[in-house]
């Protein structure tokens, strides 16, 4: 935790110094009041002199008003600090999360770094919080109040050296405790996280299932976990204070019984033992509110440590340290005997694949479910990096192309589309930010959608999160339509054409032609009909090319294209 706190608060080196000596300078007004009460009991309460008790007593309010702006002071200051260093530490996780490929999504999973980014971050802002508007001042006071309290009587000290140890052997035991109950507290908040947004994402699945009862069980038990864990971690803070104040009250008994035979002897007065009171207290106090930031600090260490394991993350798609920014030959891309697996699998999900397309032809991509084409697509976007072979983007490998490059001359259409929280043109101009309203008509044209949005009232339509107020195919085609916004120099279209009817794909590949004509085309399609004109089709099977060339050529001499042309149009196998 040190290091973050380290890194992310160098930034404000300035302002903690200020905090510093704004939090000192109150510590220490506050540590000279009760030596000017002792002089106001006994030198002016006890001896009738009401000259000491007005002079003195006009000083300590004057020193009180002082002391108080500078509290308030280093708590404004304070609190800045923290919510920077928050806001800071927030950016800098979501910068790096945004660069994550999708097998370290897959391994950190997008619920556990929502919690980090939220959860995590507010429990380590928490303790800069604290640390930063009561822990600062408390050295200064236990250090000062220790020397004021010996200059009104040392023979009672031995009351400070018996009371801290007593206090640090019960915050010992109980933190080496909370901290692994910390720990898990947090794993069981990403379990619940995980749980309710399955749930919330597949609400439709639940209900058509009937499926209510055994989601609400699922979600109980884990909800169950982490109440269960809450409860033991918050029962040992709870009897903390207790305990704290046990130690405390004990230990004012005692100054009190002991400075009271003092006084009956003689050896003190009233003023020095309230005074040794009041600075006994005082450094209790200090040490309660330090006990108060060390409850809060295995939390944070918990946290800090899930923090620094995202940014501690390099993705698995490294940018190039001398990237190519110049393309031999735009448009054309190649795929040299590419294979690929993911770490630790038995397996490769490809293996041996070999093609190459150029502006102005289309290649298709088929095969059987979980034959490999989404991952093909994934290793053509660098959204993960082959594990052997390459793959050409414009004649350069793609490992070395300036990734900025290569994502700007891409135009992708996942298997999922997704649409973002906006009105239409909003998430069309993600494509292409500077296209005018024409530029957006066109598109929508082409992508056979024009209709549907001047029925939703225009570009300005609303779109809700993930696009849910329209339909799969709706957000298929304001998904192909961003792309179109990009003209790119290649288009990738992931199985995006399977939730339209047979016409309105027709018509869609139809318009699609002279929009796309000067540029290179990949398409994974289940259809026979969507891949039949195609230039060239390449057929997977098993992570396997099993089959490269035209429709006919395949139906001839591909046993596994045929297969799939056959289950389809089982009469003649054509279109």
């Amino acid at each position: 935790m040190l290091e973050l706190l380290r890194e992310y608060l160098r930034p404000y080196r300035r302002q903690l110094a200020v905090l510093i000596g704004l939090q000192s300078v109150q510590a220490i007004l506050n540590l000279y009041l009760p030596n000017l009460n002792a002089s106001v009991i006994d030198n002016g309460v006890l001896k009738g002199d009401s000259h000491v008790i007005w002079s003195l007593g006009g000083e300590m309010l004057v020193i009180a008003i002082i002391q108080a702006v500078f509290a308030v002071a280093a708590v404004f200051l304070g609190a800045r600090v923290a919510m920077a260093f928050g806001r800071d530490v927030r950016d800098a996780l979501f910068a790096r999360s945004i660069r994550f490929s999708a097998r370290e999504i897959n391994q950190l999973t997008a619920p556990s770094l929502i919690t980090r980014l939220t959860n995590d971050v507010q429990q380590v802002q928490l303790l800069v919080v604290m640390c930063c508007t009561m822990v600062l001042a408390a050295p200064v006071t236990v250090v000062g109040g220790v020397i004021m309290a010996l200059r009104q009587d040392v023979r009672m000290s031995w009351l400070l050296g018996a009371s801290a140890p007593i206090l640090g052997i019960c915050l010992g035991i109980l933190m080496s405790r909370l901290i692994p109950q910390f720990r898990l507290m947090q794993e069981r908040l990403d379990n619940v996280n995980q749980v309710l947004r399955e749930q919330i994402a597949g609400v439709r699945v639940v209900r058509a299932f009937v499926r209510e009862p055994h989601e609400t069980r699922r979600f109980g038990r884990v909800n169950d976990n982490l109440t269960h864990t809450s409860l033991v971690a918050g029962r040992l803070m709870a009897g903390m204070f207790p305990l704290v104040m046990l130690v405390i009250n004990g230990s004012n008994a005692a100054v009190v019984w002991f400075g009271a035979d003092l006084i009956a002897h003689g050896n003190m007065s009233i003023g020095s033992l309230i005074a040794f009171l009041t600075y006994f207290t005082l450094i209790l106090m200090a040490i309660m509110m330090a006990t108060f930031v060390v409850v809060m600090a295995p939390r944070a260490v918990v946290s800090s440590e899930r923090i620094r394991e995202v940014l501690r993350t390099e993705t698995s798609v490294t940018p190039p340290k001398h990237p190519v920014r110049q393309l031999r030959s735009p448009g054309t891309l190649e795929l040299n005997d590419v294979a690929f697996g993911y770490p630790g699998a038995d397996a490769l999900v490809l293996d041996g694949v070999s093609f190459t397309s150029e502006p102005g032809q289309t290649t298709a991509v088929v095969g059987s479910t979980g034959s490999g084409k989404t991952s093909l697509v994934n290793l053509v976007a660098r959204l993960f990096d082959v594990t052997s072979g390459a793959v050409l983007f414009g004649g350069v490998d793609v490992r070395e192309l300036d990734p900025d490059l290569l994502w700007h001359r891409i135009g992708l259409v996942p298997q999922r589309p997704h649409l973002f929280s906006g009105t239409v043109a909003s998430n069309l101009r993600y494509g292409r930010p500077d296209a005018n309203d024409t530029d957006l008509w066109n598109a929508l044209e082409t992508a056979q959608a024009a209709d549907f949005v001047l029925g939703m009232g225009g570009l300005e339509s609303p779109i809700t999160q993930g696009g849910t107020n329209v339909s799969g195919g709706q957000r298929q085609r304001l998904s192909i339509a961003r792309a179109l916004i990009r003209q790119p120099d290649v288009y990738v279209f992931d199985d995006s054409f399977s939730a339209l009817d047979l016409s309105t794909d027709a018509r869609l590949r139809a318009a699609l032609g002279p929009y796309t004509a000067d540029s290179t085309v990949l398409v994974v399609a289940q259809r026979i009909s969507t891949v039949i004109n195609t230039d060239q089709i390449l057929v997977l099977d098993g992570g396997h090319q099993v089959g490269l060339g035209t429709h006919q050529v395949l139906r001839e001499t591909c046993p596994t294209y045929a297969e799939i042309v056959a289950s389809q149009m089982p009469e003649d196998g054509a279109a």
